[in-house]
């Protein structure tokens, strides 16, 4: 069998000897080279040609970022950002996300050895996810593109609900999906996989790109047209629930649900119940199959169901596993999925 090879770079000499041994316990990876800042990382990727690079955030002599951009227009290559838990990086990442890197990682705050010996399953996790995906080059026209032009609604009287479930690649799908939509769409809810802390700045960089009012959901929040709720990382489920004639939030602290706490499959599970044919659901790239069987649940509700088509994932896992049970009704290009969501959304609204 073929080892995935790894390169890990890192300025903290301890980060690179757990991310190494982390690694070199799989069966199915190696650590083929480690280094301490970018420029010497530039001279080991020509040397080893790793499969997947491992990159710090912050770094001596070239920042992570800079360095990202440079890669990604010049040996596009699957890279896992690992990042340390504060308000600047979680930005700082979510910009990595969108120069084109797979995933994050994040280093403990406190007890680093013990916890990224705890990660080390979701570490090997995102590690294999990346060797598997497809790095978008990132052009110096993509760089300095104009966003999509807004699409228009069909109605905006509208009482259908929009459910998105996302995980790898599943920051820069979400943009794309929302950034064209009016400010007078369905509500919409979405459930991506992410740890705390990075919820808040994703928001924020949604809602300074989109005409849709973009938040970080809140217990008992009424979920309205024209506004969008992003289940909170690493913290609670997020469900639909009634109050009355009305939609609401509905933010439960249970156990993880297919390891993943947020669980897309909560999500899609209580719209199948509450709004049945009323709901739009949409499963977008990501890792593993989280979201597969609320989808289905979904369709047979009579939802109308989406899956991101393999073509334009960076992960091809969960809408995979969606349309292997039969829980799409269709696969659907991500350059197409604002219109198809708004065509469904505005074909007939109406309360259940």
């Amino acid at each position: 069998m073929k080892k995935i090879r790894v390169l890990c770079v890192d300025d903290s000499a301890l980060v690179r000897g757990l991310m190494s041994e982390i690694i070199n316990r799989q069966a199915d990876m190696e650590v083929v080279a480690v280094a301490p800042d970018p420029l010497i990382a530039r001279e080991l990727i020509k040397e080893h040609n790793p499969d997947v690079l491992t990159l710090d955030v912050e770094m001596p002599r070239m920042d992570g970022l800079d360095f990202l951009e440079r890669l990604m227009r010049l040996r596009p290559m699957p890279v896992v950002m690992v990042s340390s838990l504060t308000e600047r990086n979680s930005e700082v990442t979510l910009r990595a996300l969108e120069l084109g890197a797979v995933d994050f990682v994040t280093k403990p705050k406190l007890g680093l050895r013990d916890g990224l010996m705890e990660y080390s399953d979701l570490i090997a996790d995102k590690i294999r996810a990346a060797a598997h995906s497809r790095p978008r080059p990132r052009t110096a026209a993509q760089a300095g593109a104009t966003p999509r032009p807004r699409l228009a609604q069909p109605f905006s009287t509208t009482e259908k609900l929009v459910l998105i479930g996302a995980s790898t690649g599943g920051t820069e799908a979400i943009r794309q999906v929302l950034e064209p939509l009016p400010a007078n769409s369905p509500a919409i809810m979405i459930t991506q996989h992410m740890p705390a802390g990075f919820t808040r700045s994703f928001v924020q960089r949604l809602d300074n790109l989109c005409a849709v009012q973009v938040h970080e959901a809140e217990d008992g929040q009424r979920v309205l047209p024209g506004h969008v709720y992003l289940a909170p990382g690493g913290v609670a489920h997020m469900k639909l629930a009634r109050s009355g004639a009305n939609y609401v939030v509905k933010l439960e602290y249970s156990e993880p649900v297919n390891r993943h706490r947020p669980s897309v499959d909560v999500l899609f599970h209580s719209a199948a119940e509450l709004a049945g044919k009323n709901a739009v659901g949409v499963i977008l790239t990501g890792m593993g199959k989280d979201g597969a069987q609320g989808l289905l649940a979904m369709k047979q509700a009579g939802a109308t169901t989406f899956a991101q088509d393999e073509a334009s994932c960076v992960v091809f896992g969960m809408p995979r596993e969606a349309l292997l049970i039969g829980a799409a009704d269709s696969a659907v290009p991500l350059s197409e999925m604002s219109e198809r969501i708004l065509a469904s959304a505005g074909s007939y609204g109406h309360r259940v």
